[in-house]
C-alpha cells in the first residue's frame, strides 16, 4: 500500500497505458501528481483510462494530473482528435486591437480549453504563462507570452486564472518569478540574467505579484546573478524566500521539468536541491521507470505546509461546464471577424 502521505513529487510514464512494473512502482511510492505528454495521449477513452490507472494505483482519486496544454505550440493534445487553440500571443495581438474584445476571446478559448481537460479527468493544462516575450526574449517564451506589457499581460492572465477555476481545473502561473529576460533555452543551457533587482520588480515580476492569489505557480531555470548568482532559480532558496516574501506568493510551487539540461547533477540530486531550496513539489516528468525511481528515492513526503496549500487550492474549484466546439467556433469566428488568419 502508498504511505498515507504523497511524495512531493510529479512524474512522467513512457506510453499510452502503465505496464505493471509501473503500476507497482505508483503503488509503493505513491508520487502525488503525473504530468502528460503527447507521447502518452491517443484519444479521450485512452487518457481518462490512464488518469484512472494512476490514480488507482496511488489510491488517491482526487491525485492530480497535469500536461502541457497552453494552447499554440505548446499544446500536448494535439493529434487532430481534439481542437486545436490559439496561442496566448494570438490573444495578446487581439487585445492590442481591442482590449475588451481580446478579454472575451480569451475567457470563451479559456473556458473550452478547460472543460476539455475536465472531460478528459485532467486537473490542469499548466497555463496561463505571465512571463513577458520583449526584444531579445528567446523563442522558447515568444508566442506563448501575452506580449511585453506588464498591464496586458497581468489582464489577459486573468480571464485565463478564473475561467479554468469556474470548470474546476488548476491554473498555473508561470514561470515564477519571470522568463521574460531569457536569451537561451533552459531546455538545453542555463539562461543568465544580469538585471538589477529593482528593474525585476517594476517589470517581470509585476504579473505574478498581480496574481499572486493563483492556486498553483511553476517556477523557472534561470540564474538571477544579483539575487542569487550561484544557483537557478528552480534551486535556490533565497529566489523561493523572494518568492513568498517580496512577491507575496503563498500558492502551491512546482519546479519546471528538473531534467532540463539548464540543471546540473542526478536526478536524485535535483529533486534533493528543489526540495531543499523550499519549493512544494518537484517535477521529474522525463518518463523512464528507472529515472523516475531515483527522482522518488530523493523525494520526501509533502509537509504540512504544501498539503495546506493544495487544500486551499482545490476549494478554488468550481465545477462549471461548457460546450467546447460552440466556445471554440465563437472565438474562431471573431479572430476571423478581425483579420486575423
Amino acid at each position: 500500500m502508498p504511505s498515507s502521505t504523497p511524495l512531493a513529487l510529479f512524474v512522467g510514464m513512457p506510453g499510452l497505458e502503465l505496464s505493471a512494473d509501473e503500476i507497482a512502482f505508483f503503488r509503493e511510492a505513491n508520487p502525488f501528481g503525473l504530468f502528460l505528454f503527447r507521447r502518452n495521449l491517443d484519444n479521450s477513452e485512452q487518457v481518462r483510462h490512464l488518469c484512472a490507472q494512476f490514480r488507482e494505483a496511488v489510491g488517491r482519486p482526487d491525485a492530480p494530473v497535469f500536461i502541457d496544454q497552453e494552447g499554440g505550440r505548446v499544446q500536448r493534445l494535439n493529434n487532430g482528435n481534439w481542437p486545436s487553440f490559439r496561442s496566448l500571443g494570438e490573444f495578446g495581438a487581439l487585445a492590442r486591437k481591442d482590449l475588451e474584445l481580446g478579454k472575451r476571446a480569451m475567457r470563451l478559448s479559456s473556458q473550452a480549453m478547460a472543460t476539455l481537460m475536465a472531460e478528459l479527468t485532467i486537473d490542469s493544462g499548466t497555463t496561463p504563462v505571465l512571463d513577458l516575450a520583449r526584444k531579445g526574449t528567446h523563442d522558447v517564451i515568444g508566442q506563448r507570452s501575452f506580449g511585453d506589457d506588464p498591464d496586458l499581460v497581468i489582464t489577459m492572465a486573468r480571464e485565463v486564472v478564473a475561467a479554468m477555476l469556474e470548470a474546476g481545473e488548476l491554473p498555473v502561473i508561470k514561470h515564477i518569478p519571470g522568463y521574460g529576460r531569457v536569451t537561451v533555452d533552459p531546455h538545453f543551457d542555463l539562461p543568465v540574467v544580469d538585471a538589477a533587482p529593482e528593474d525585476l520588480r517594476d517589470t517581470d515580476f509585476r504579473p505574478f505579484v498581480a496574481l499572486r492569489d493563483a492556486p498553483w505557480a511553476m517556477v523557472a531555470h534561470l540564474v538571477f546573478t544579483r539575487i542569487d548568482p550561484e544557483r537557478a532559480a528552480s534551486v535556490s532558496p533565497v529566489v523561493c524566500d523572494l518568492i513568498r516574501r517580496n512577491i507575496g506568493y503563498d500558492g502551491v510551487i512546482i519546479t519546471d521539468c528538473l531534467t532540463m539540461d539548464a540543471l546540473k547533477g542526478s536526478w536524485a540530486e535535483r529533486v534533493t536541491a528543489a526540495l531543499d531550496a523550499g519549493y512544494d513539489i518537484a517535477l521529474h516528468s522525463q518518463g523512464d521507470l528507472a529515472a523516475s525511481q531515483a527522482a522518488a528515492g530523493a523525494a520526501r513526503p509533502l509537509s504540512e505546509q504544501s498539503l495546506a496549500r493544495i487544500a486551499r487550492a482545490q476549494a478554488k474549484r468550481g465545477a462549471t461546464r461548457s460546450d467546447v466546439a460552440a466556445l471554440h467556433a465563437e472565438v474562431e469566428q471573431i479572430f476571423k471577424e478581425n483579420g486575423i488568419a
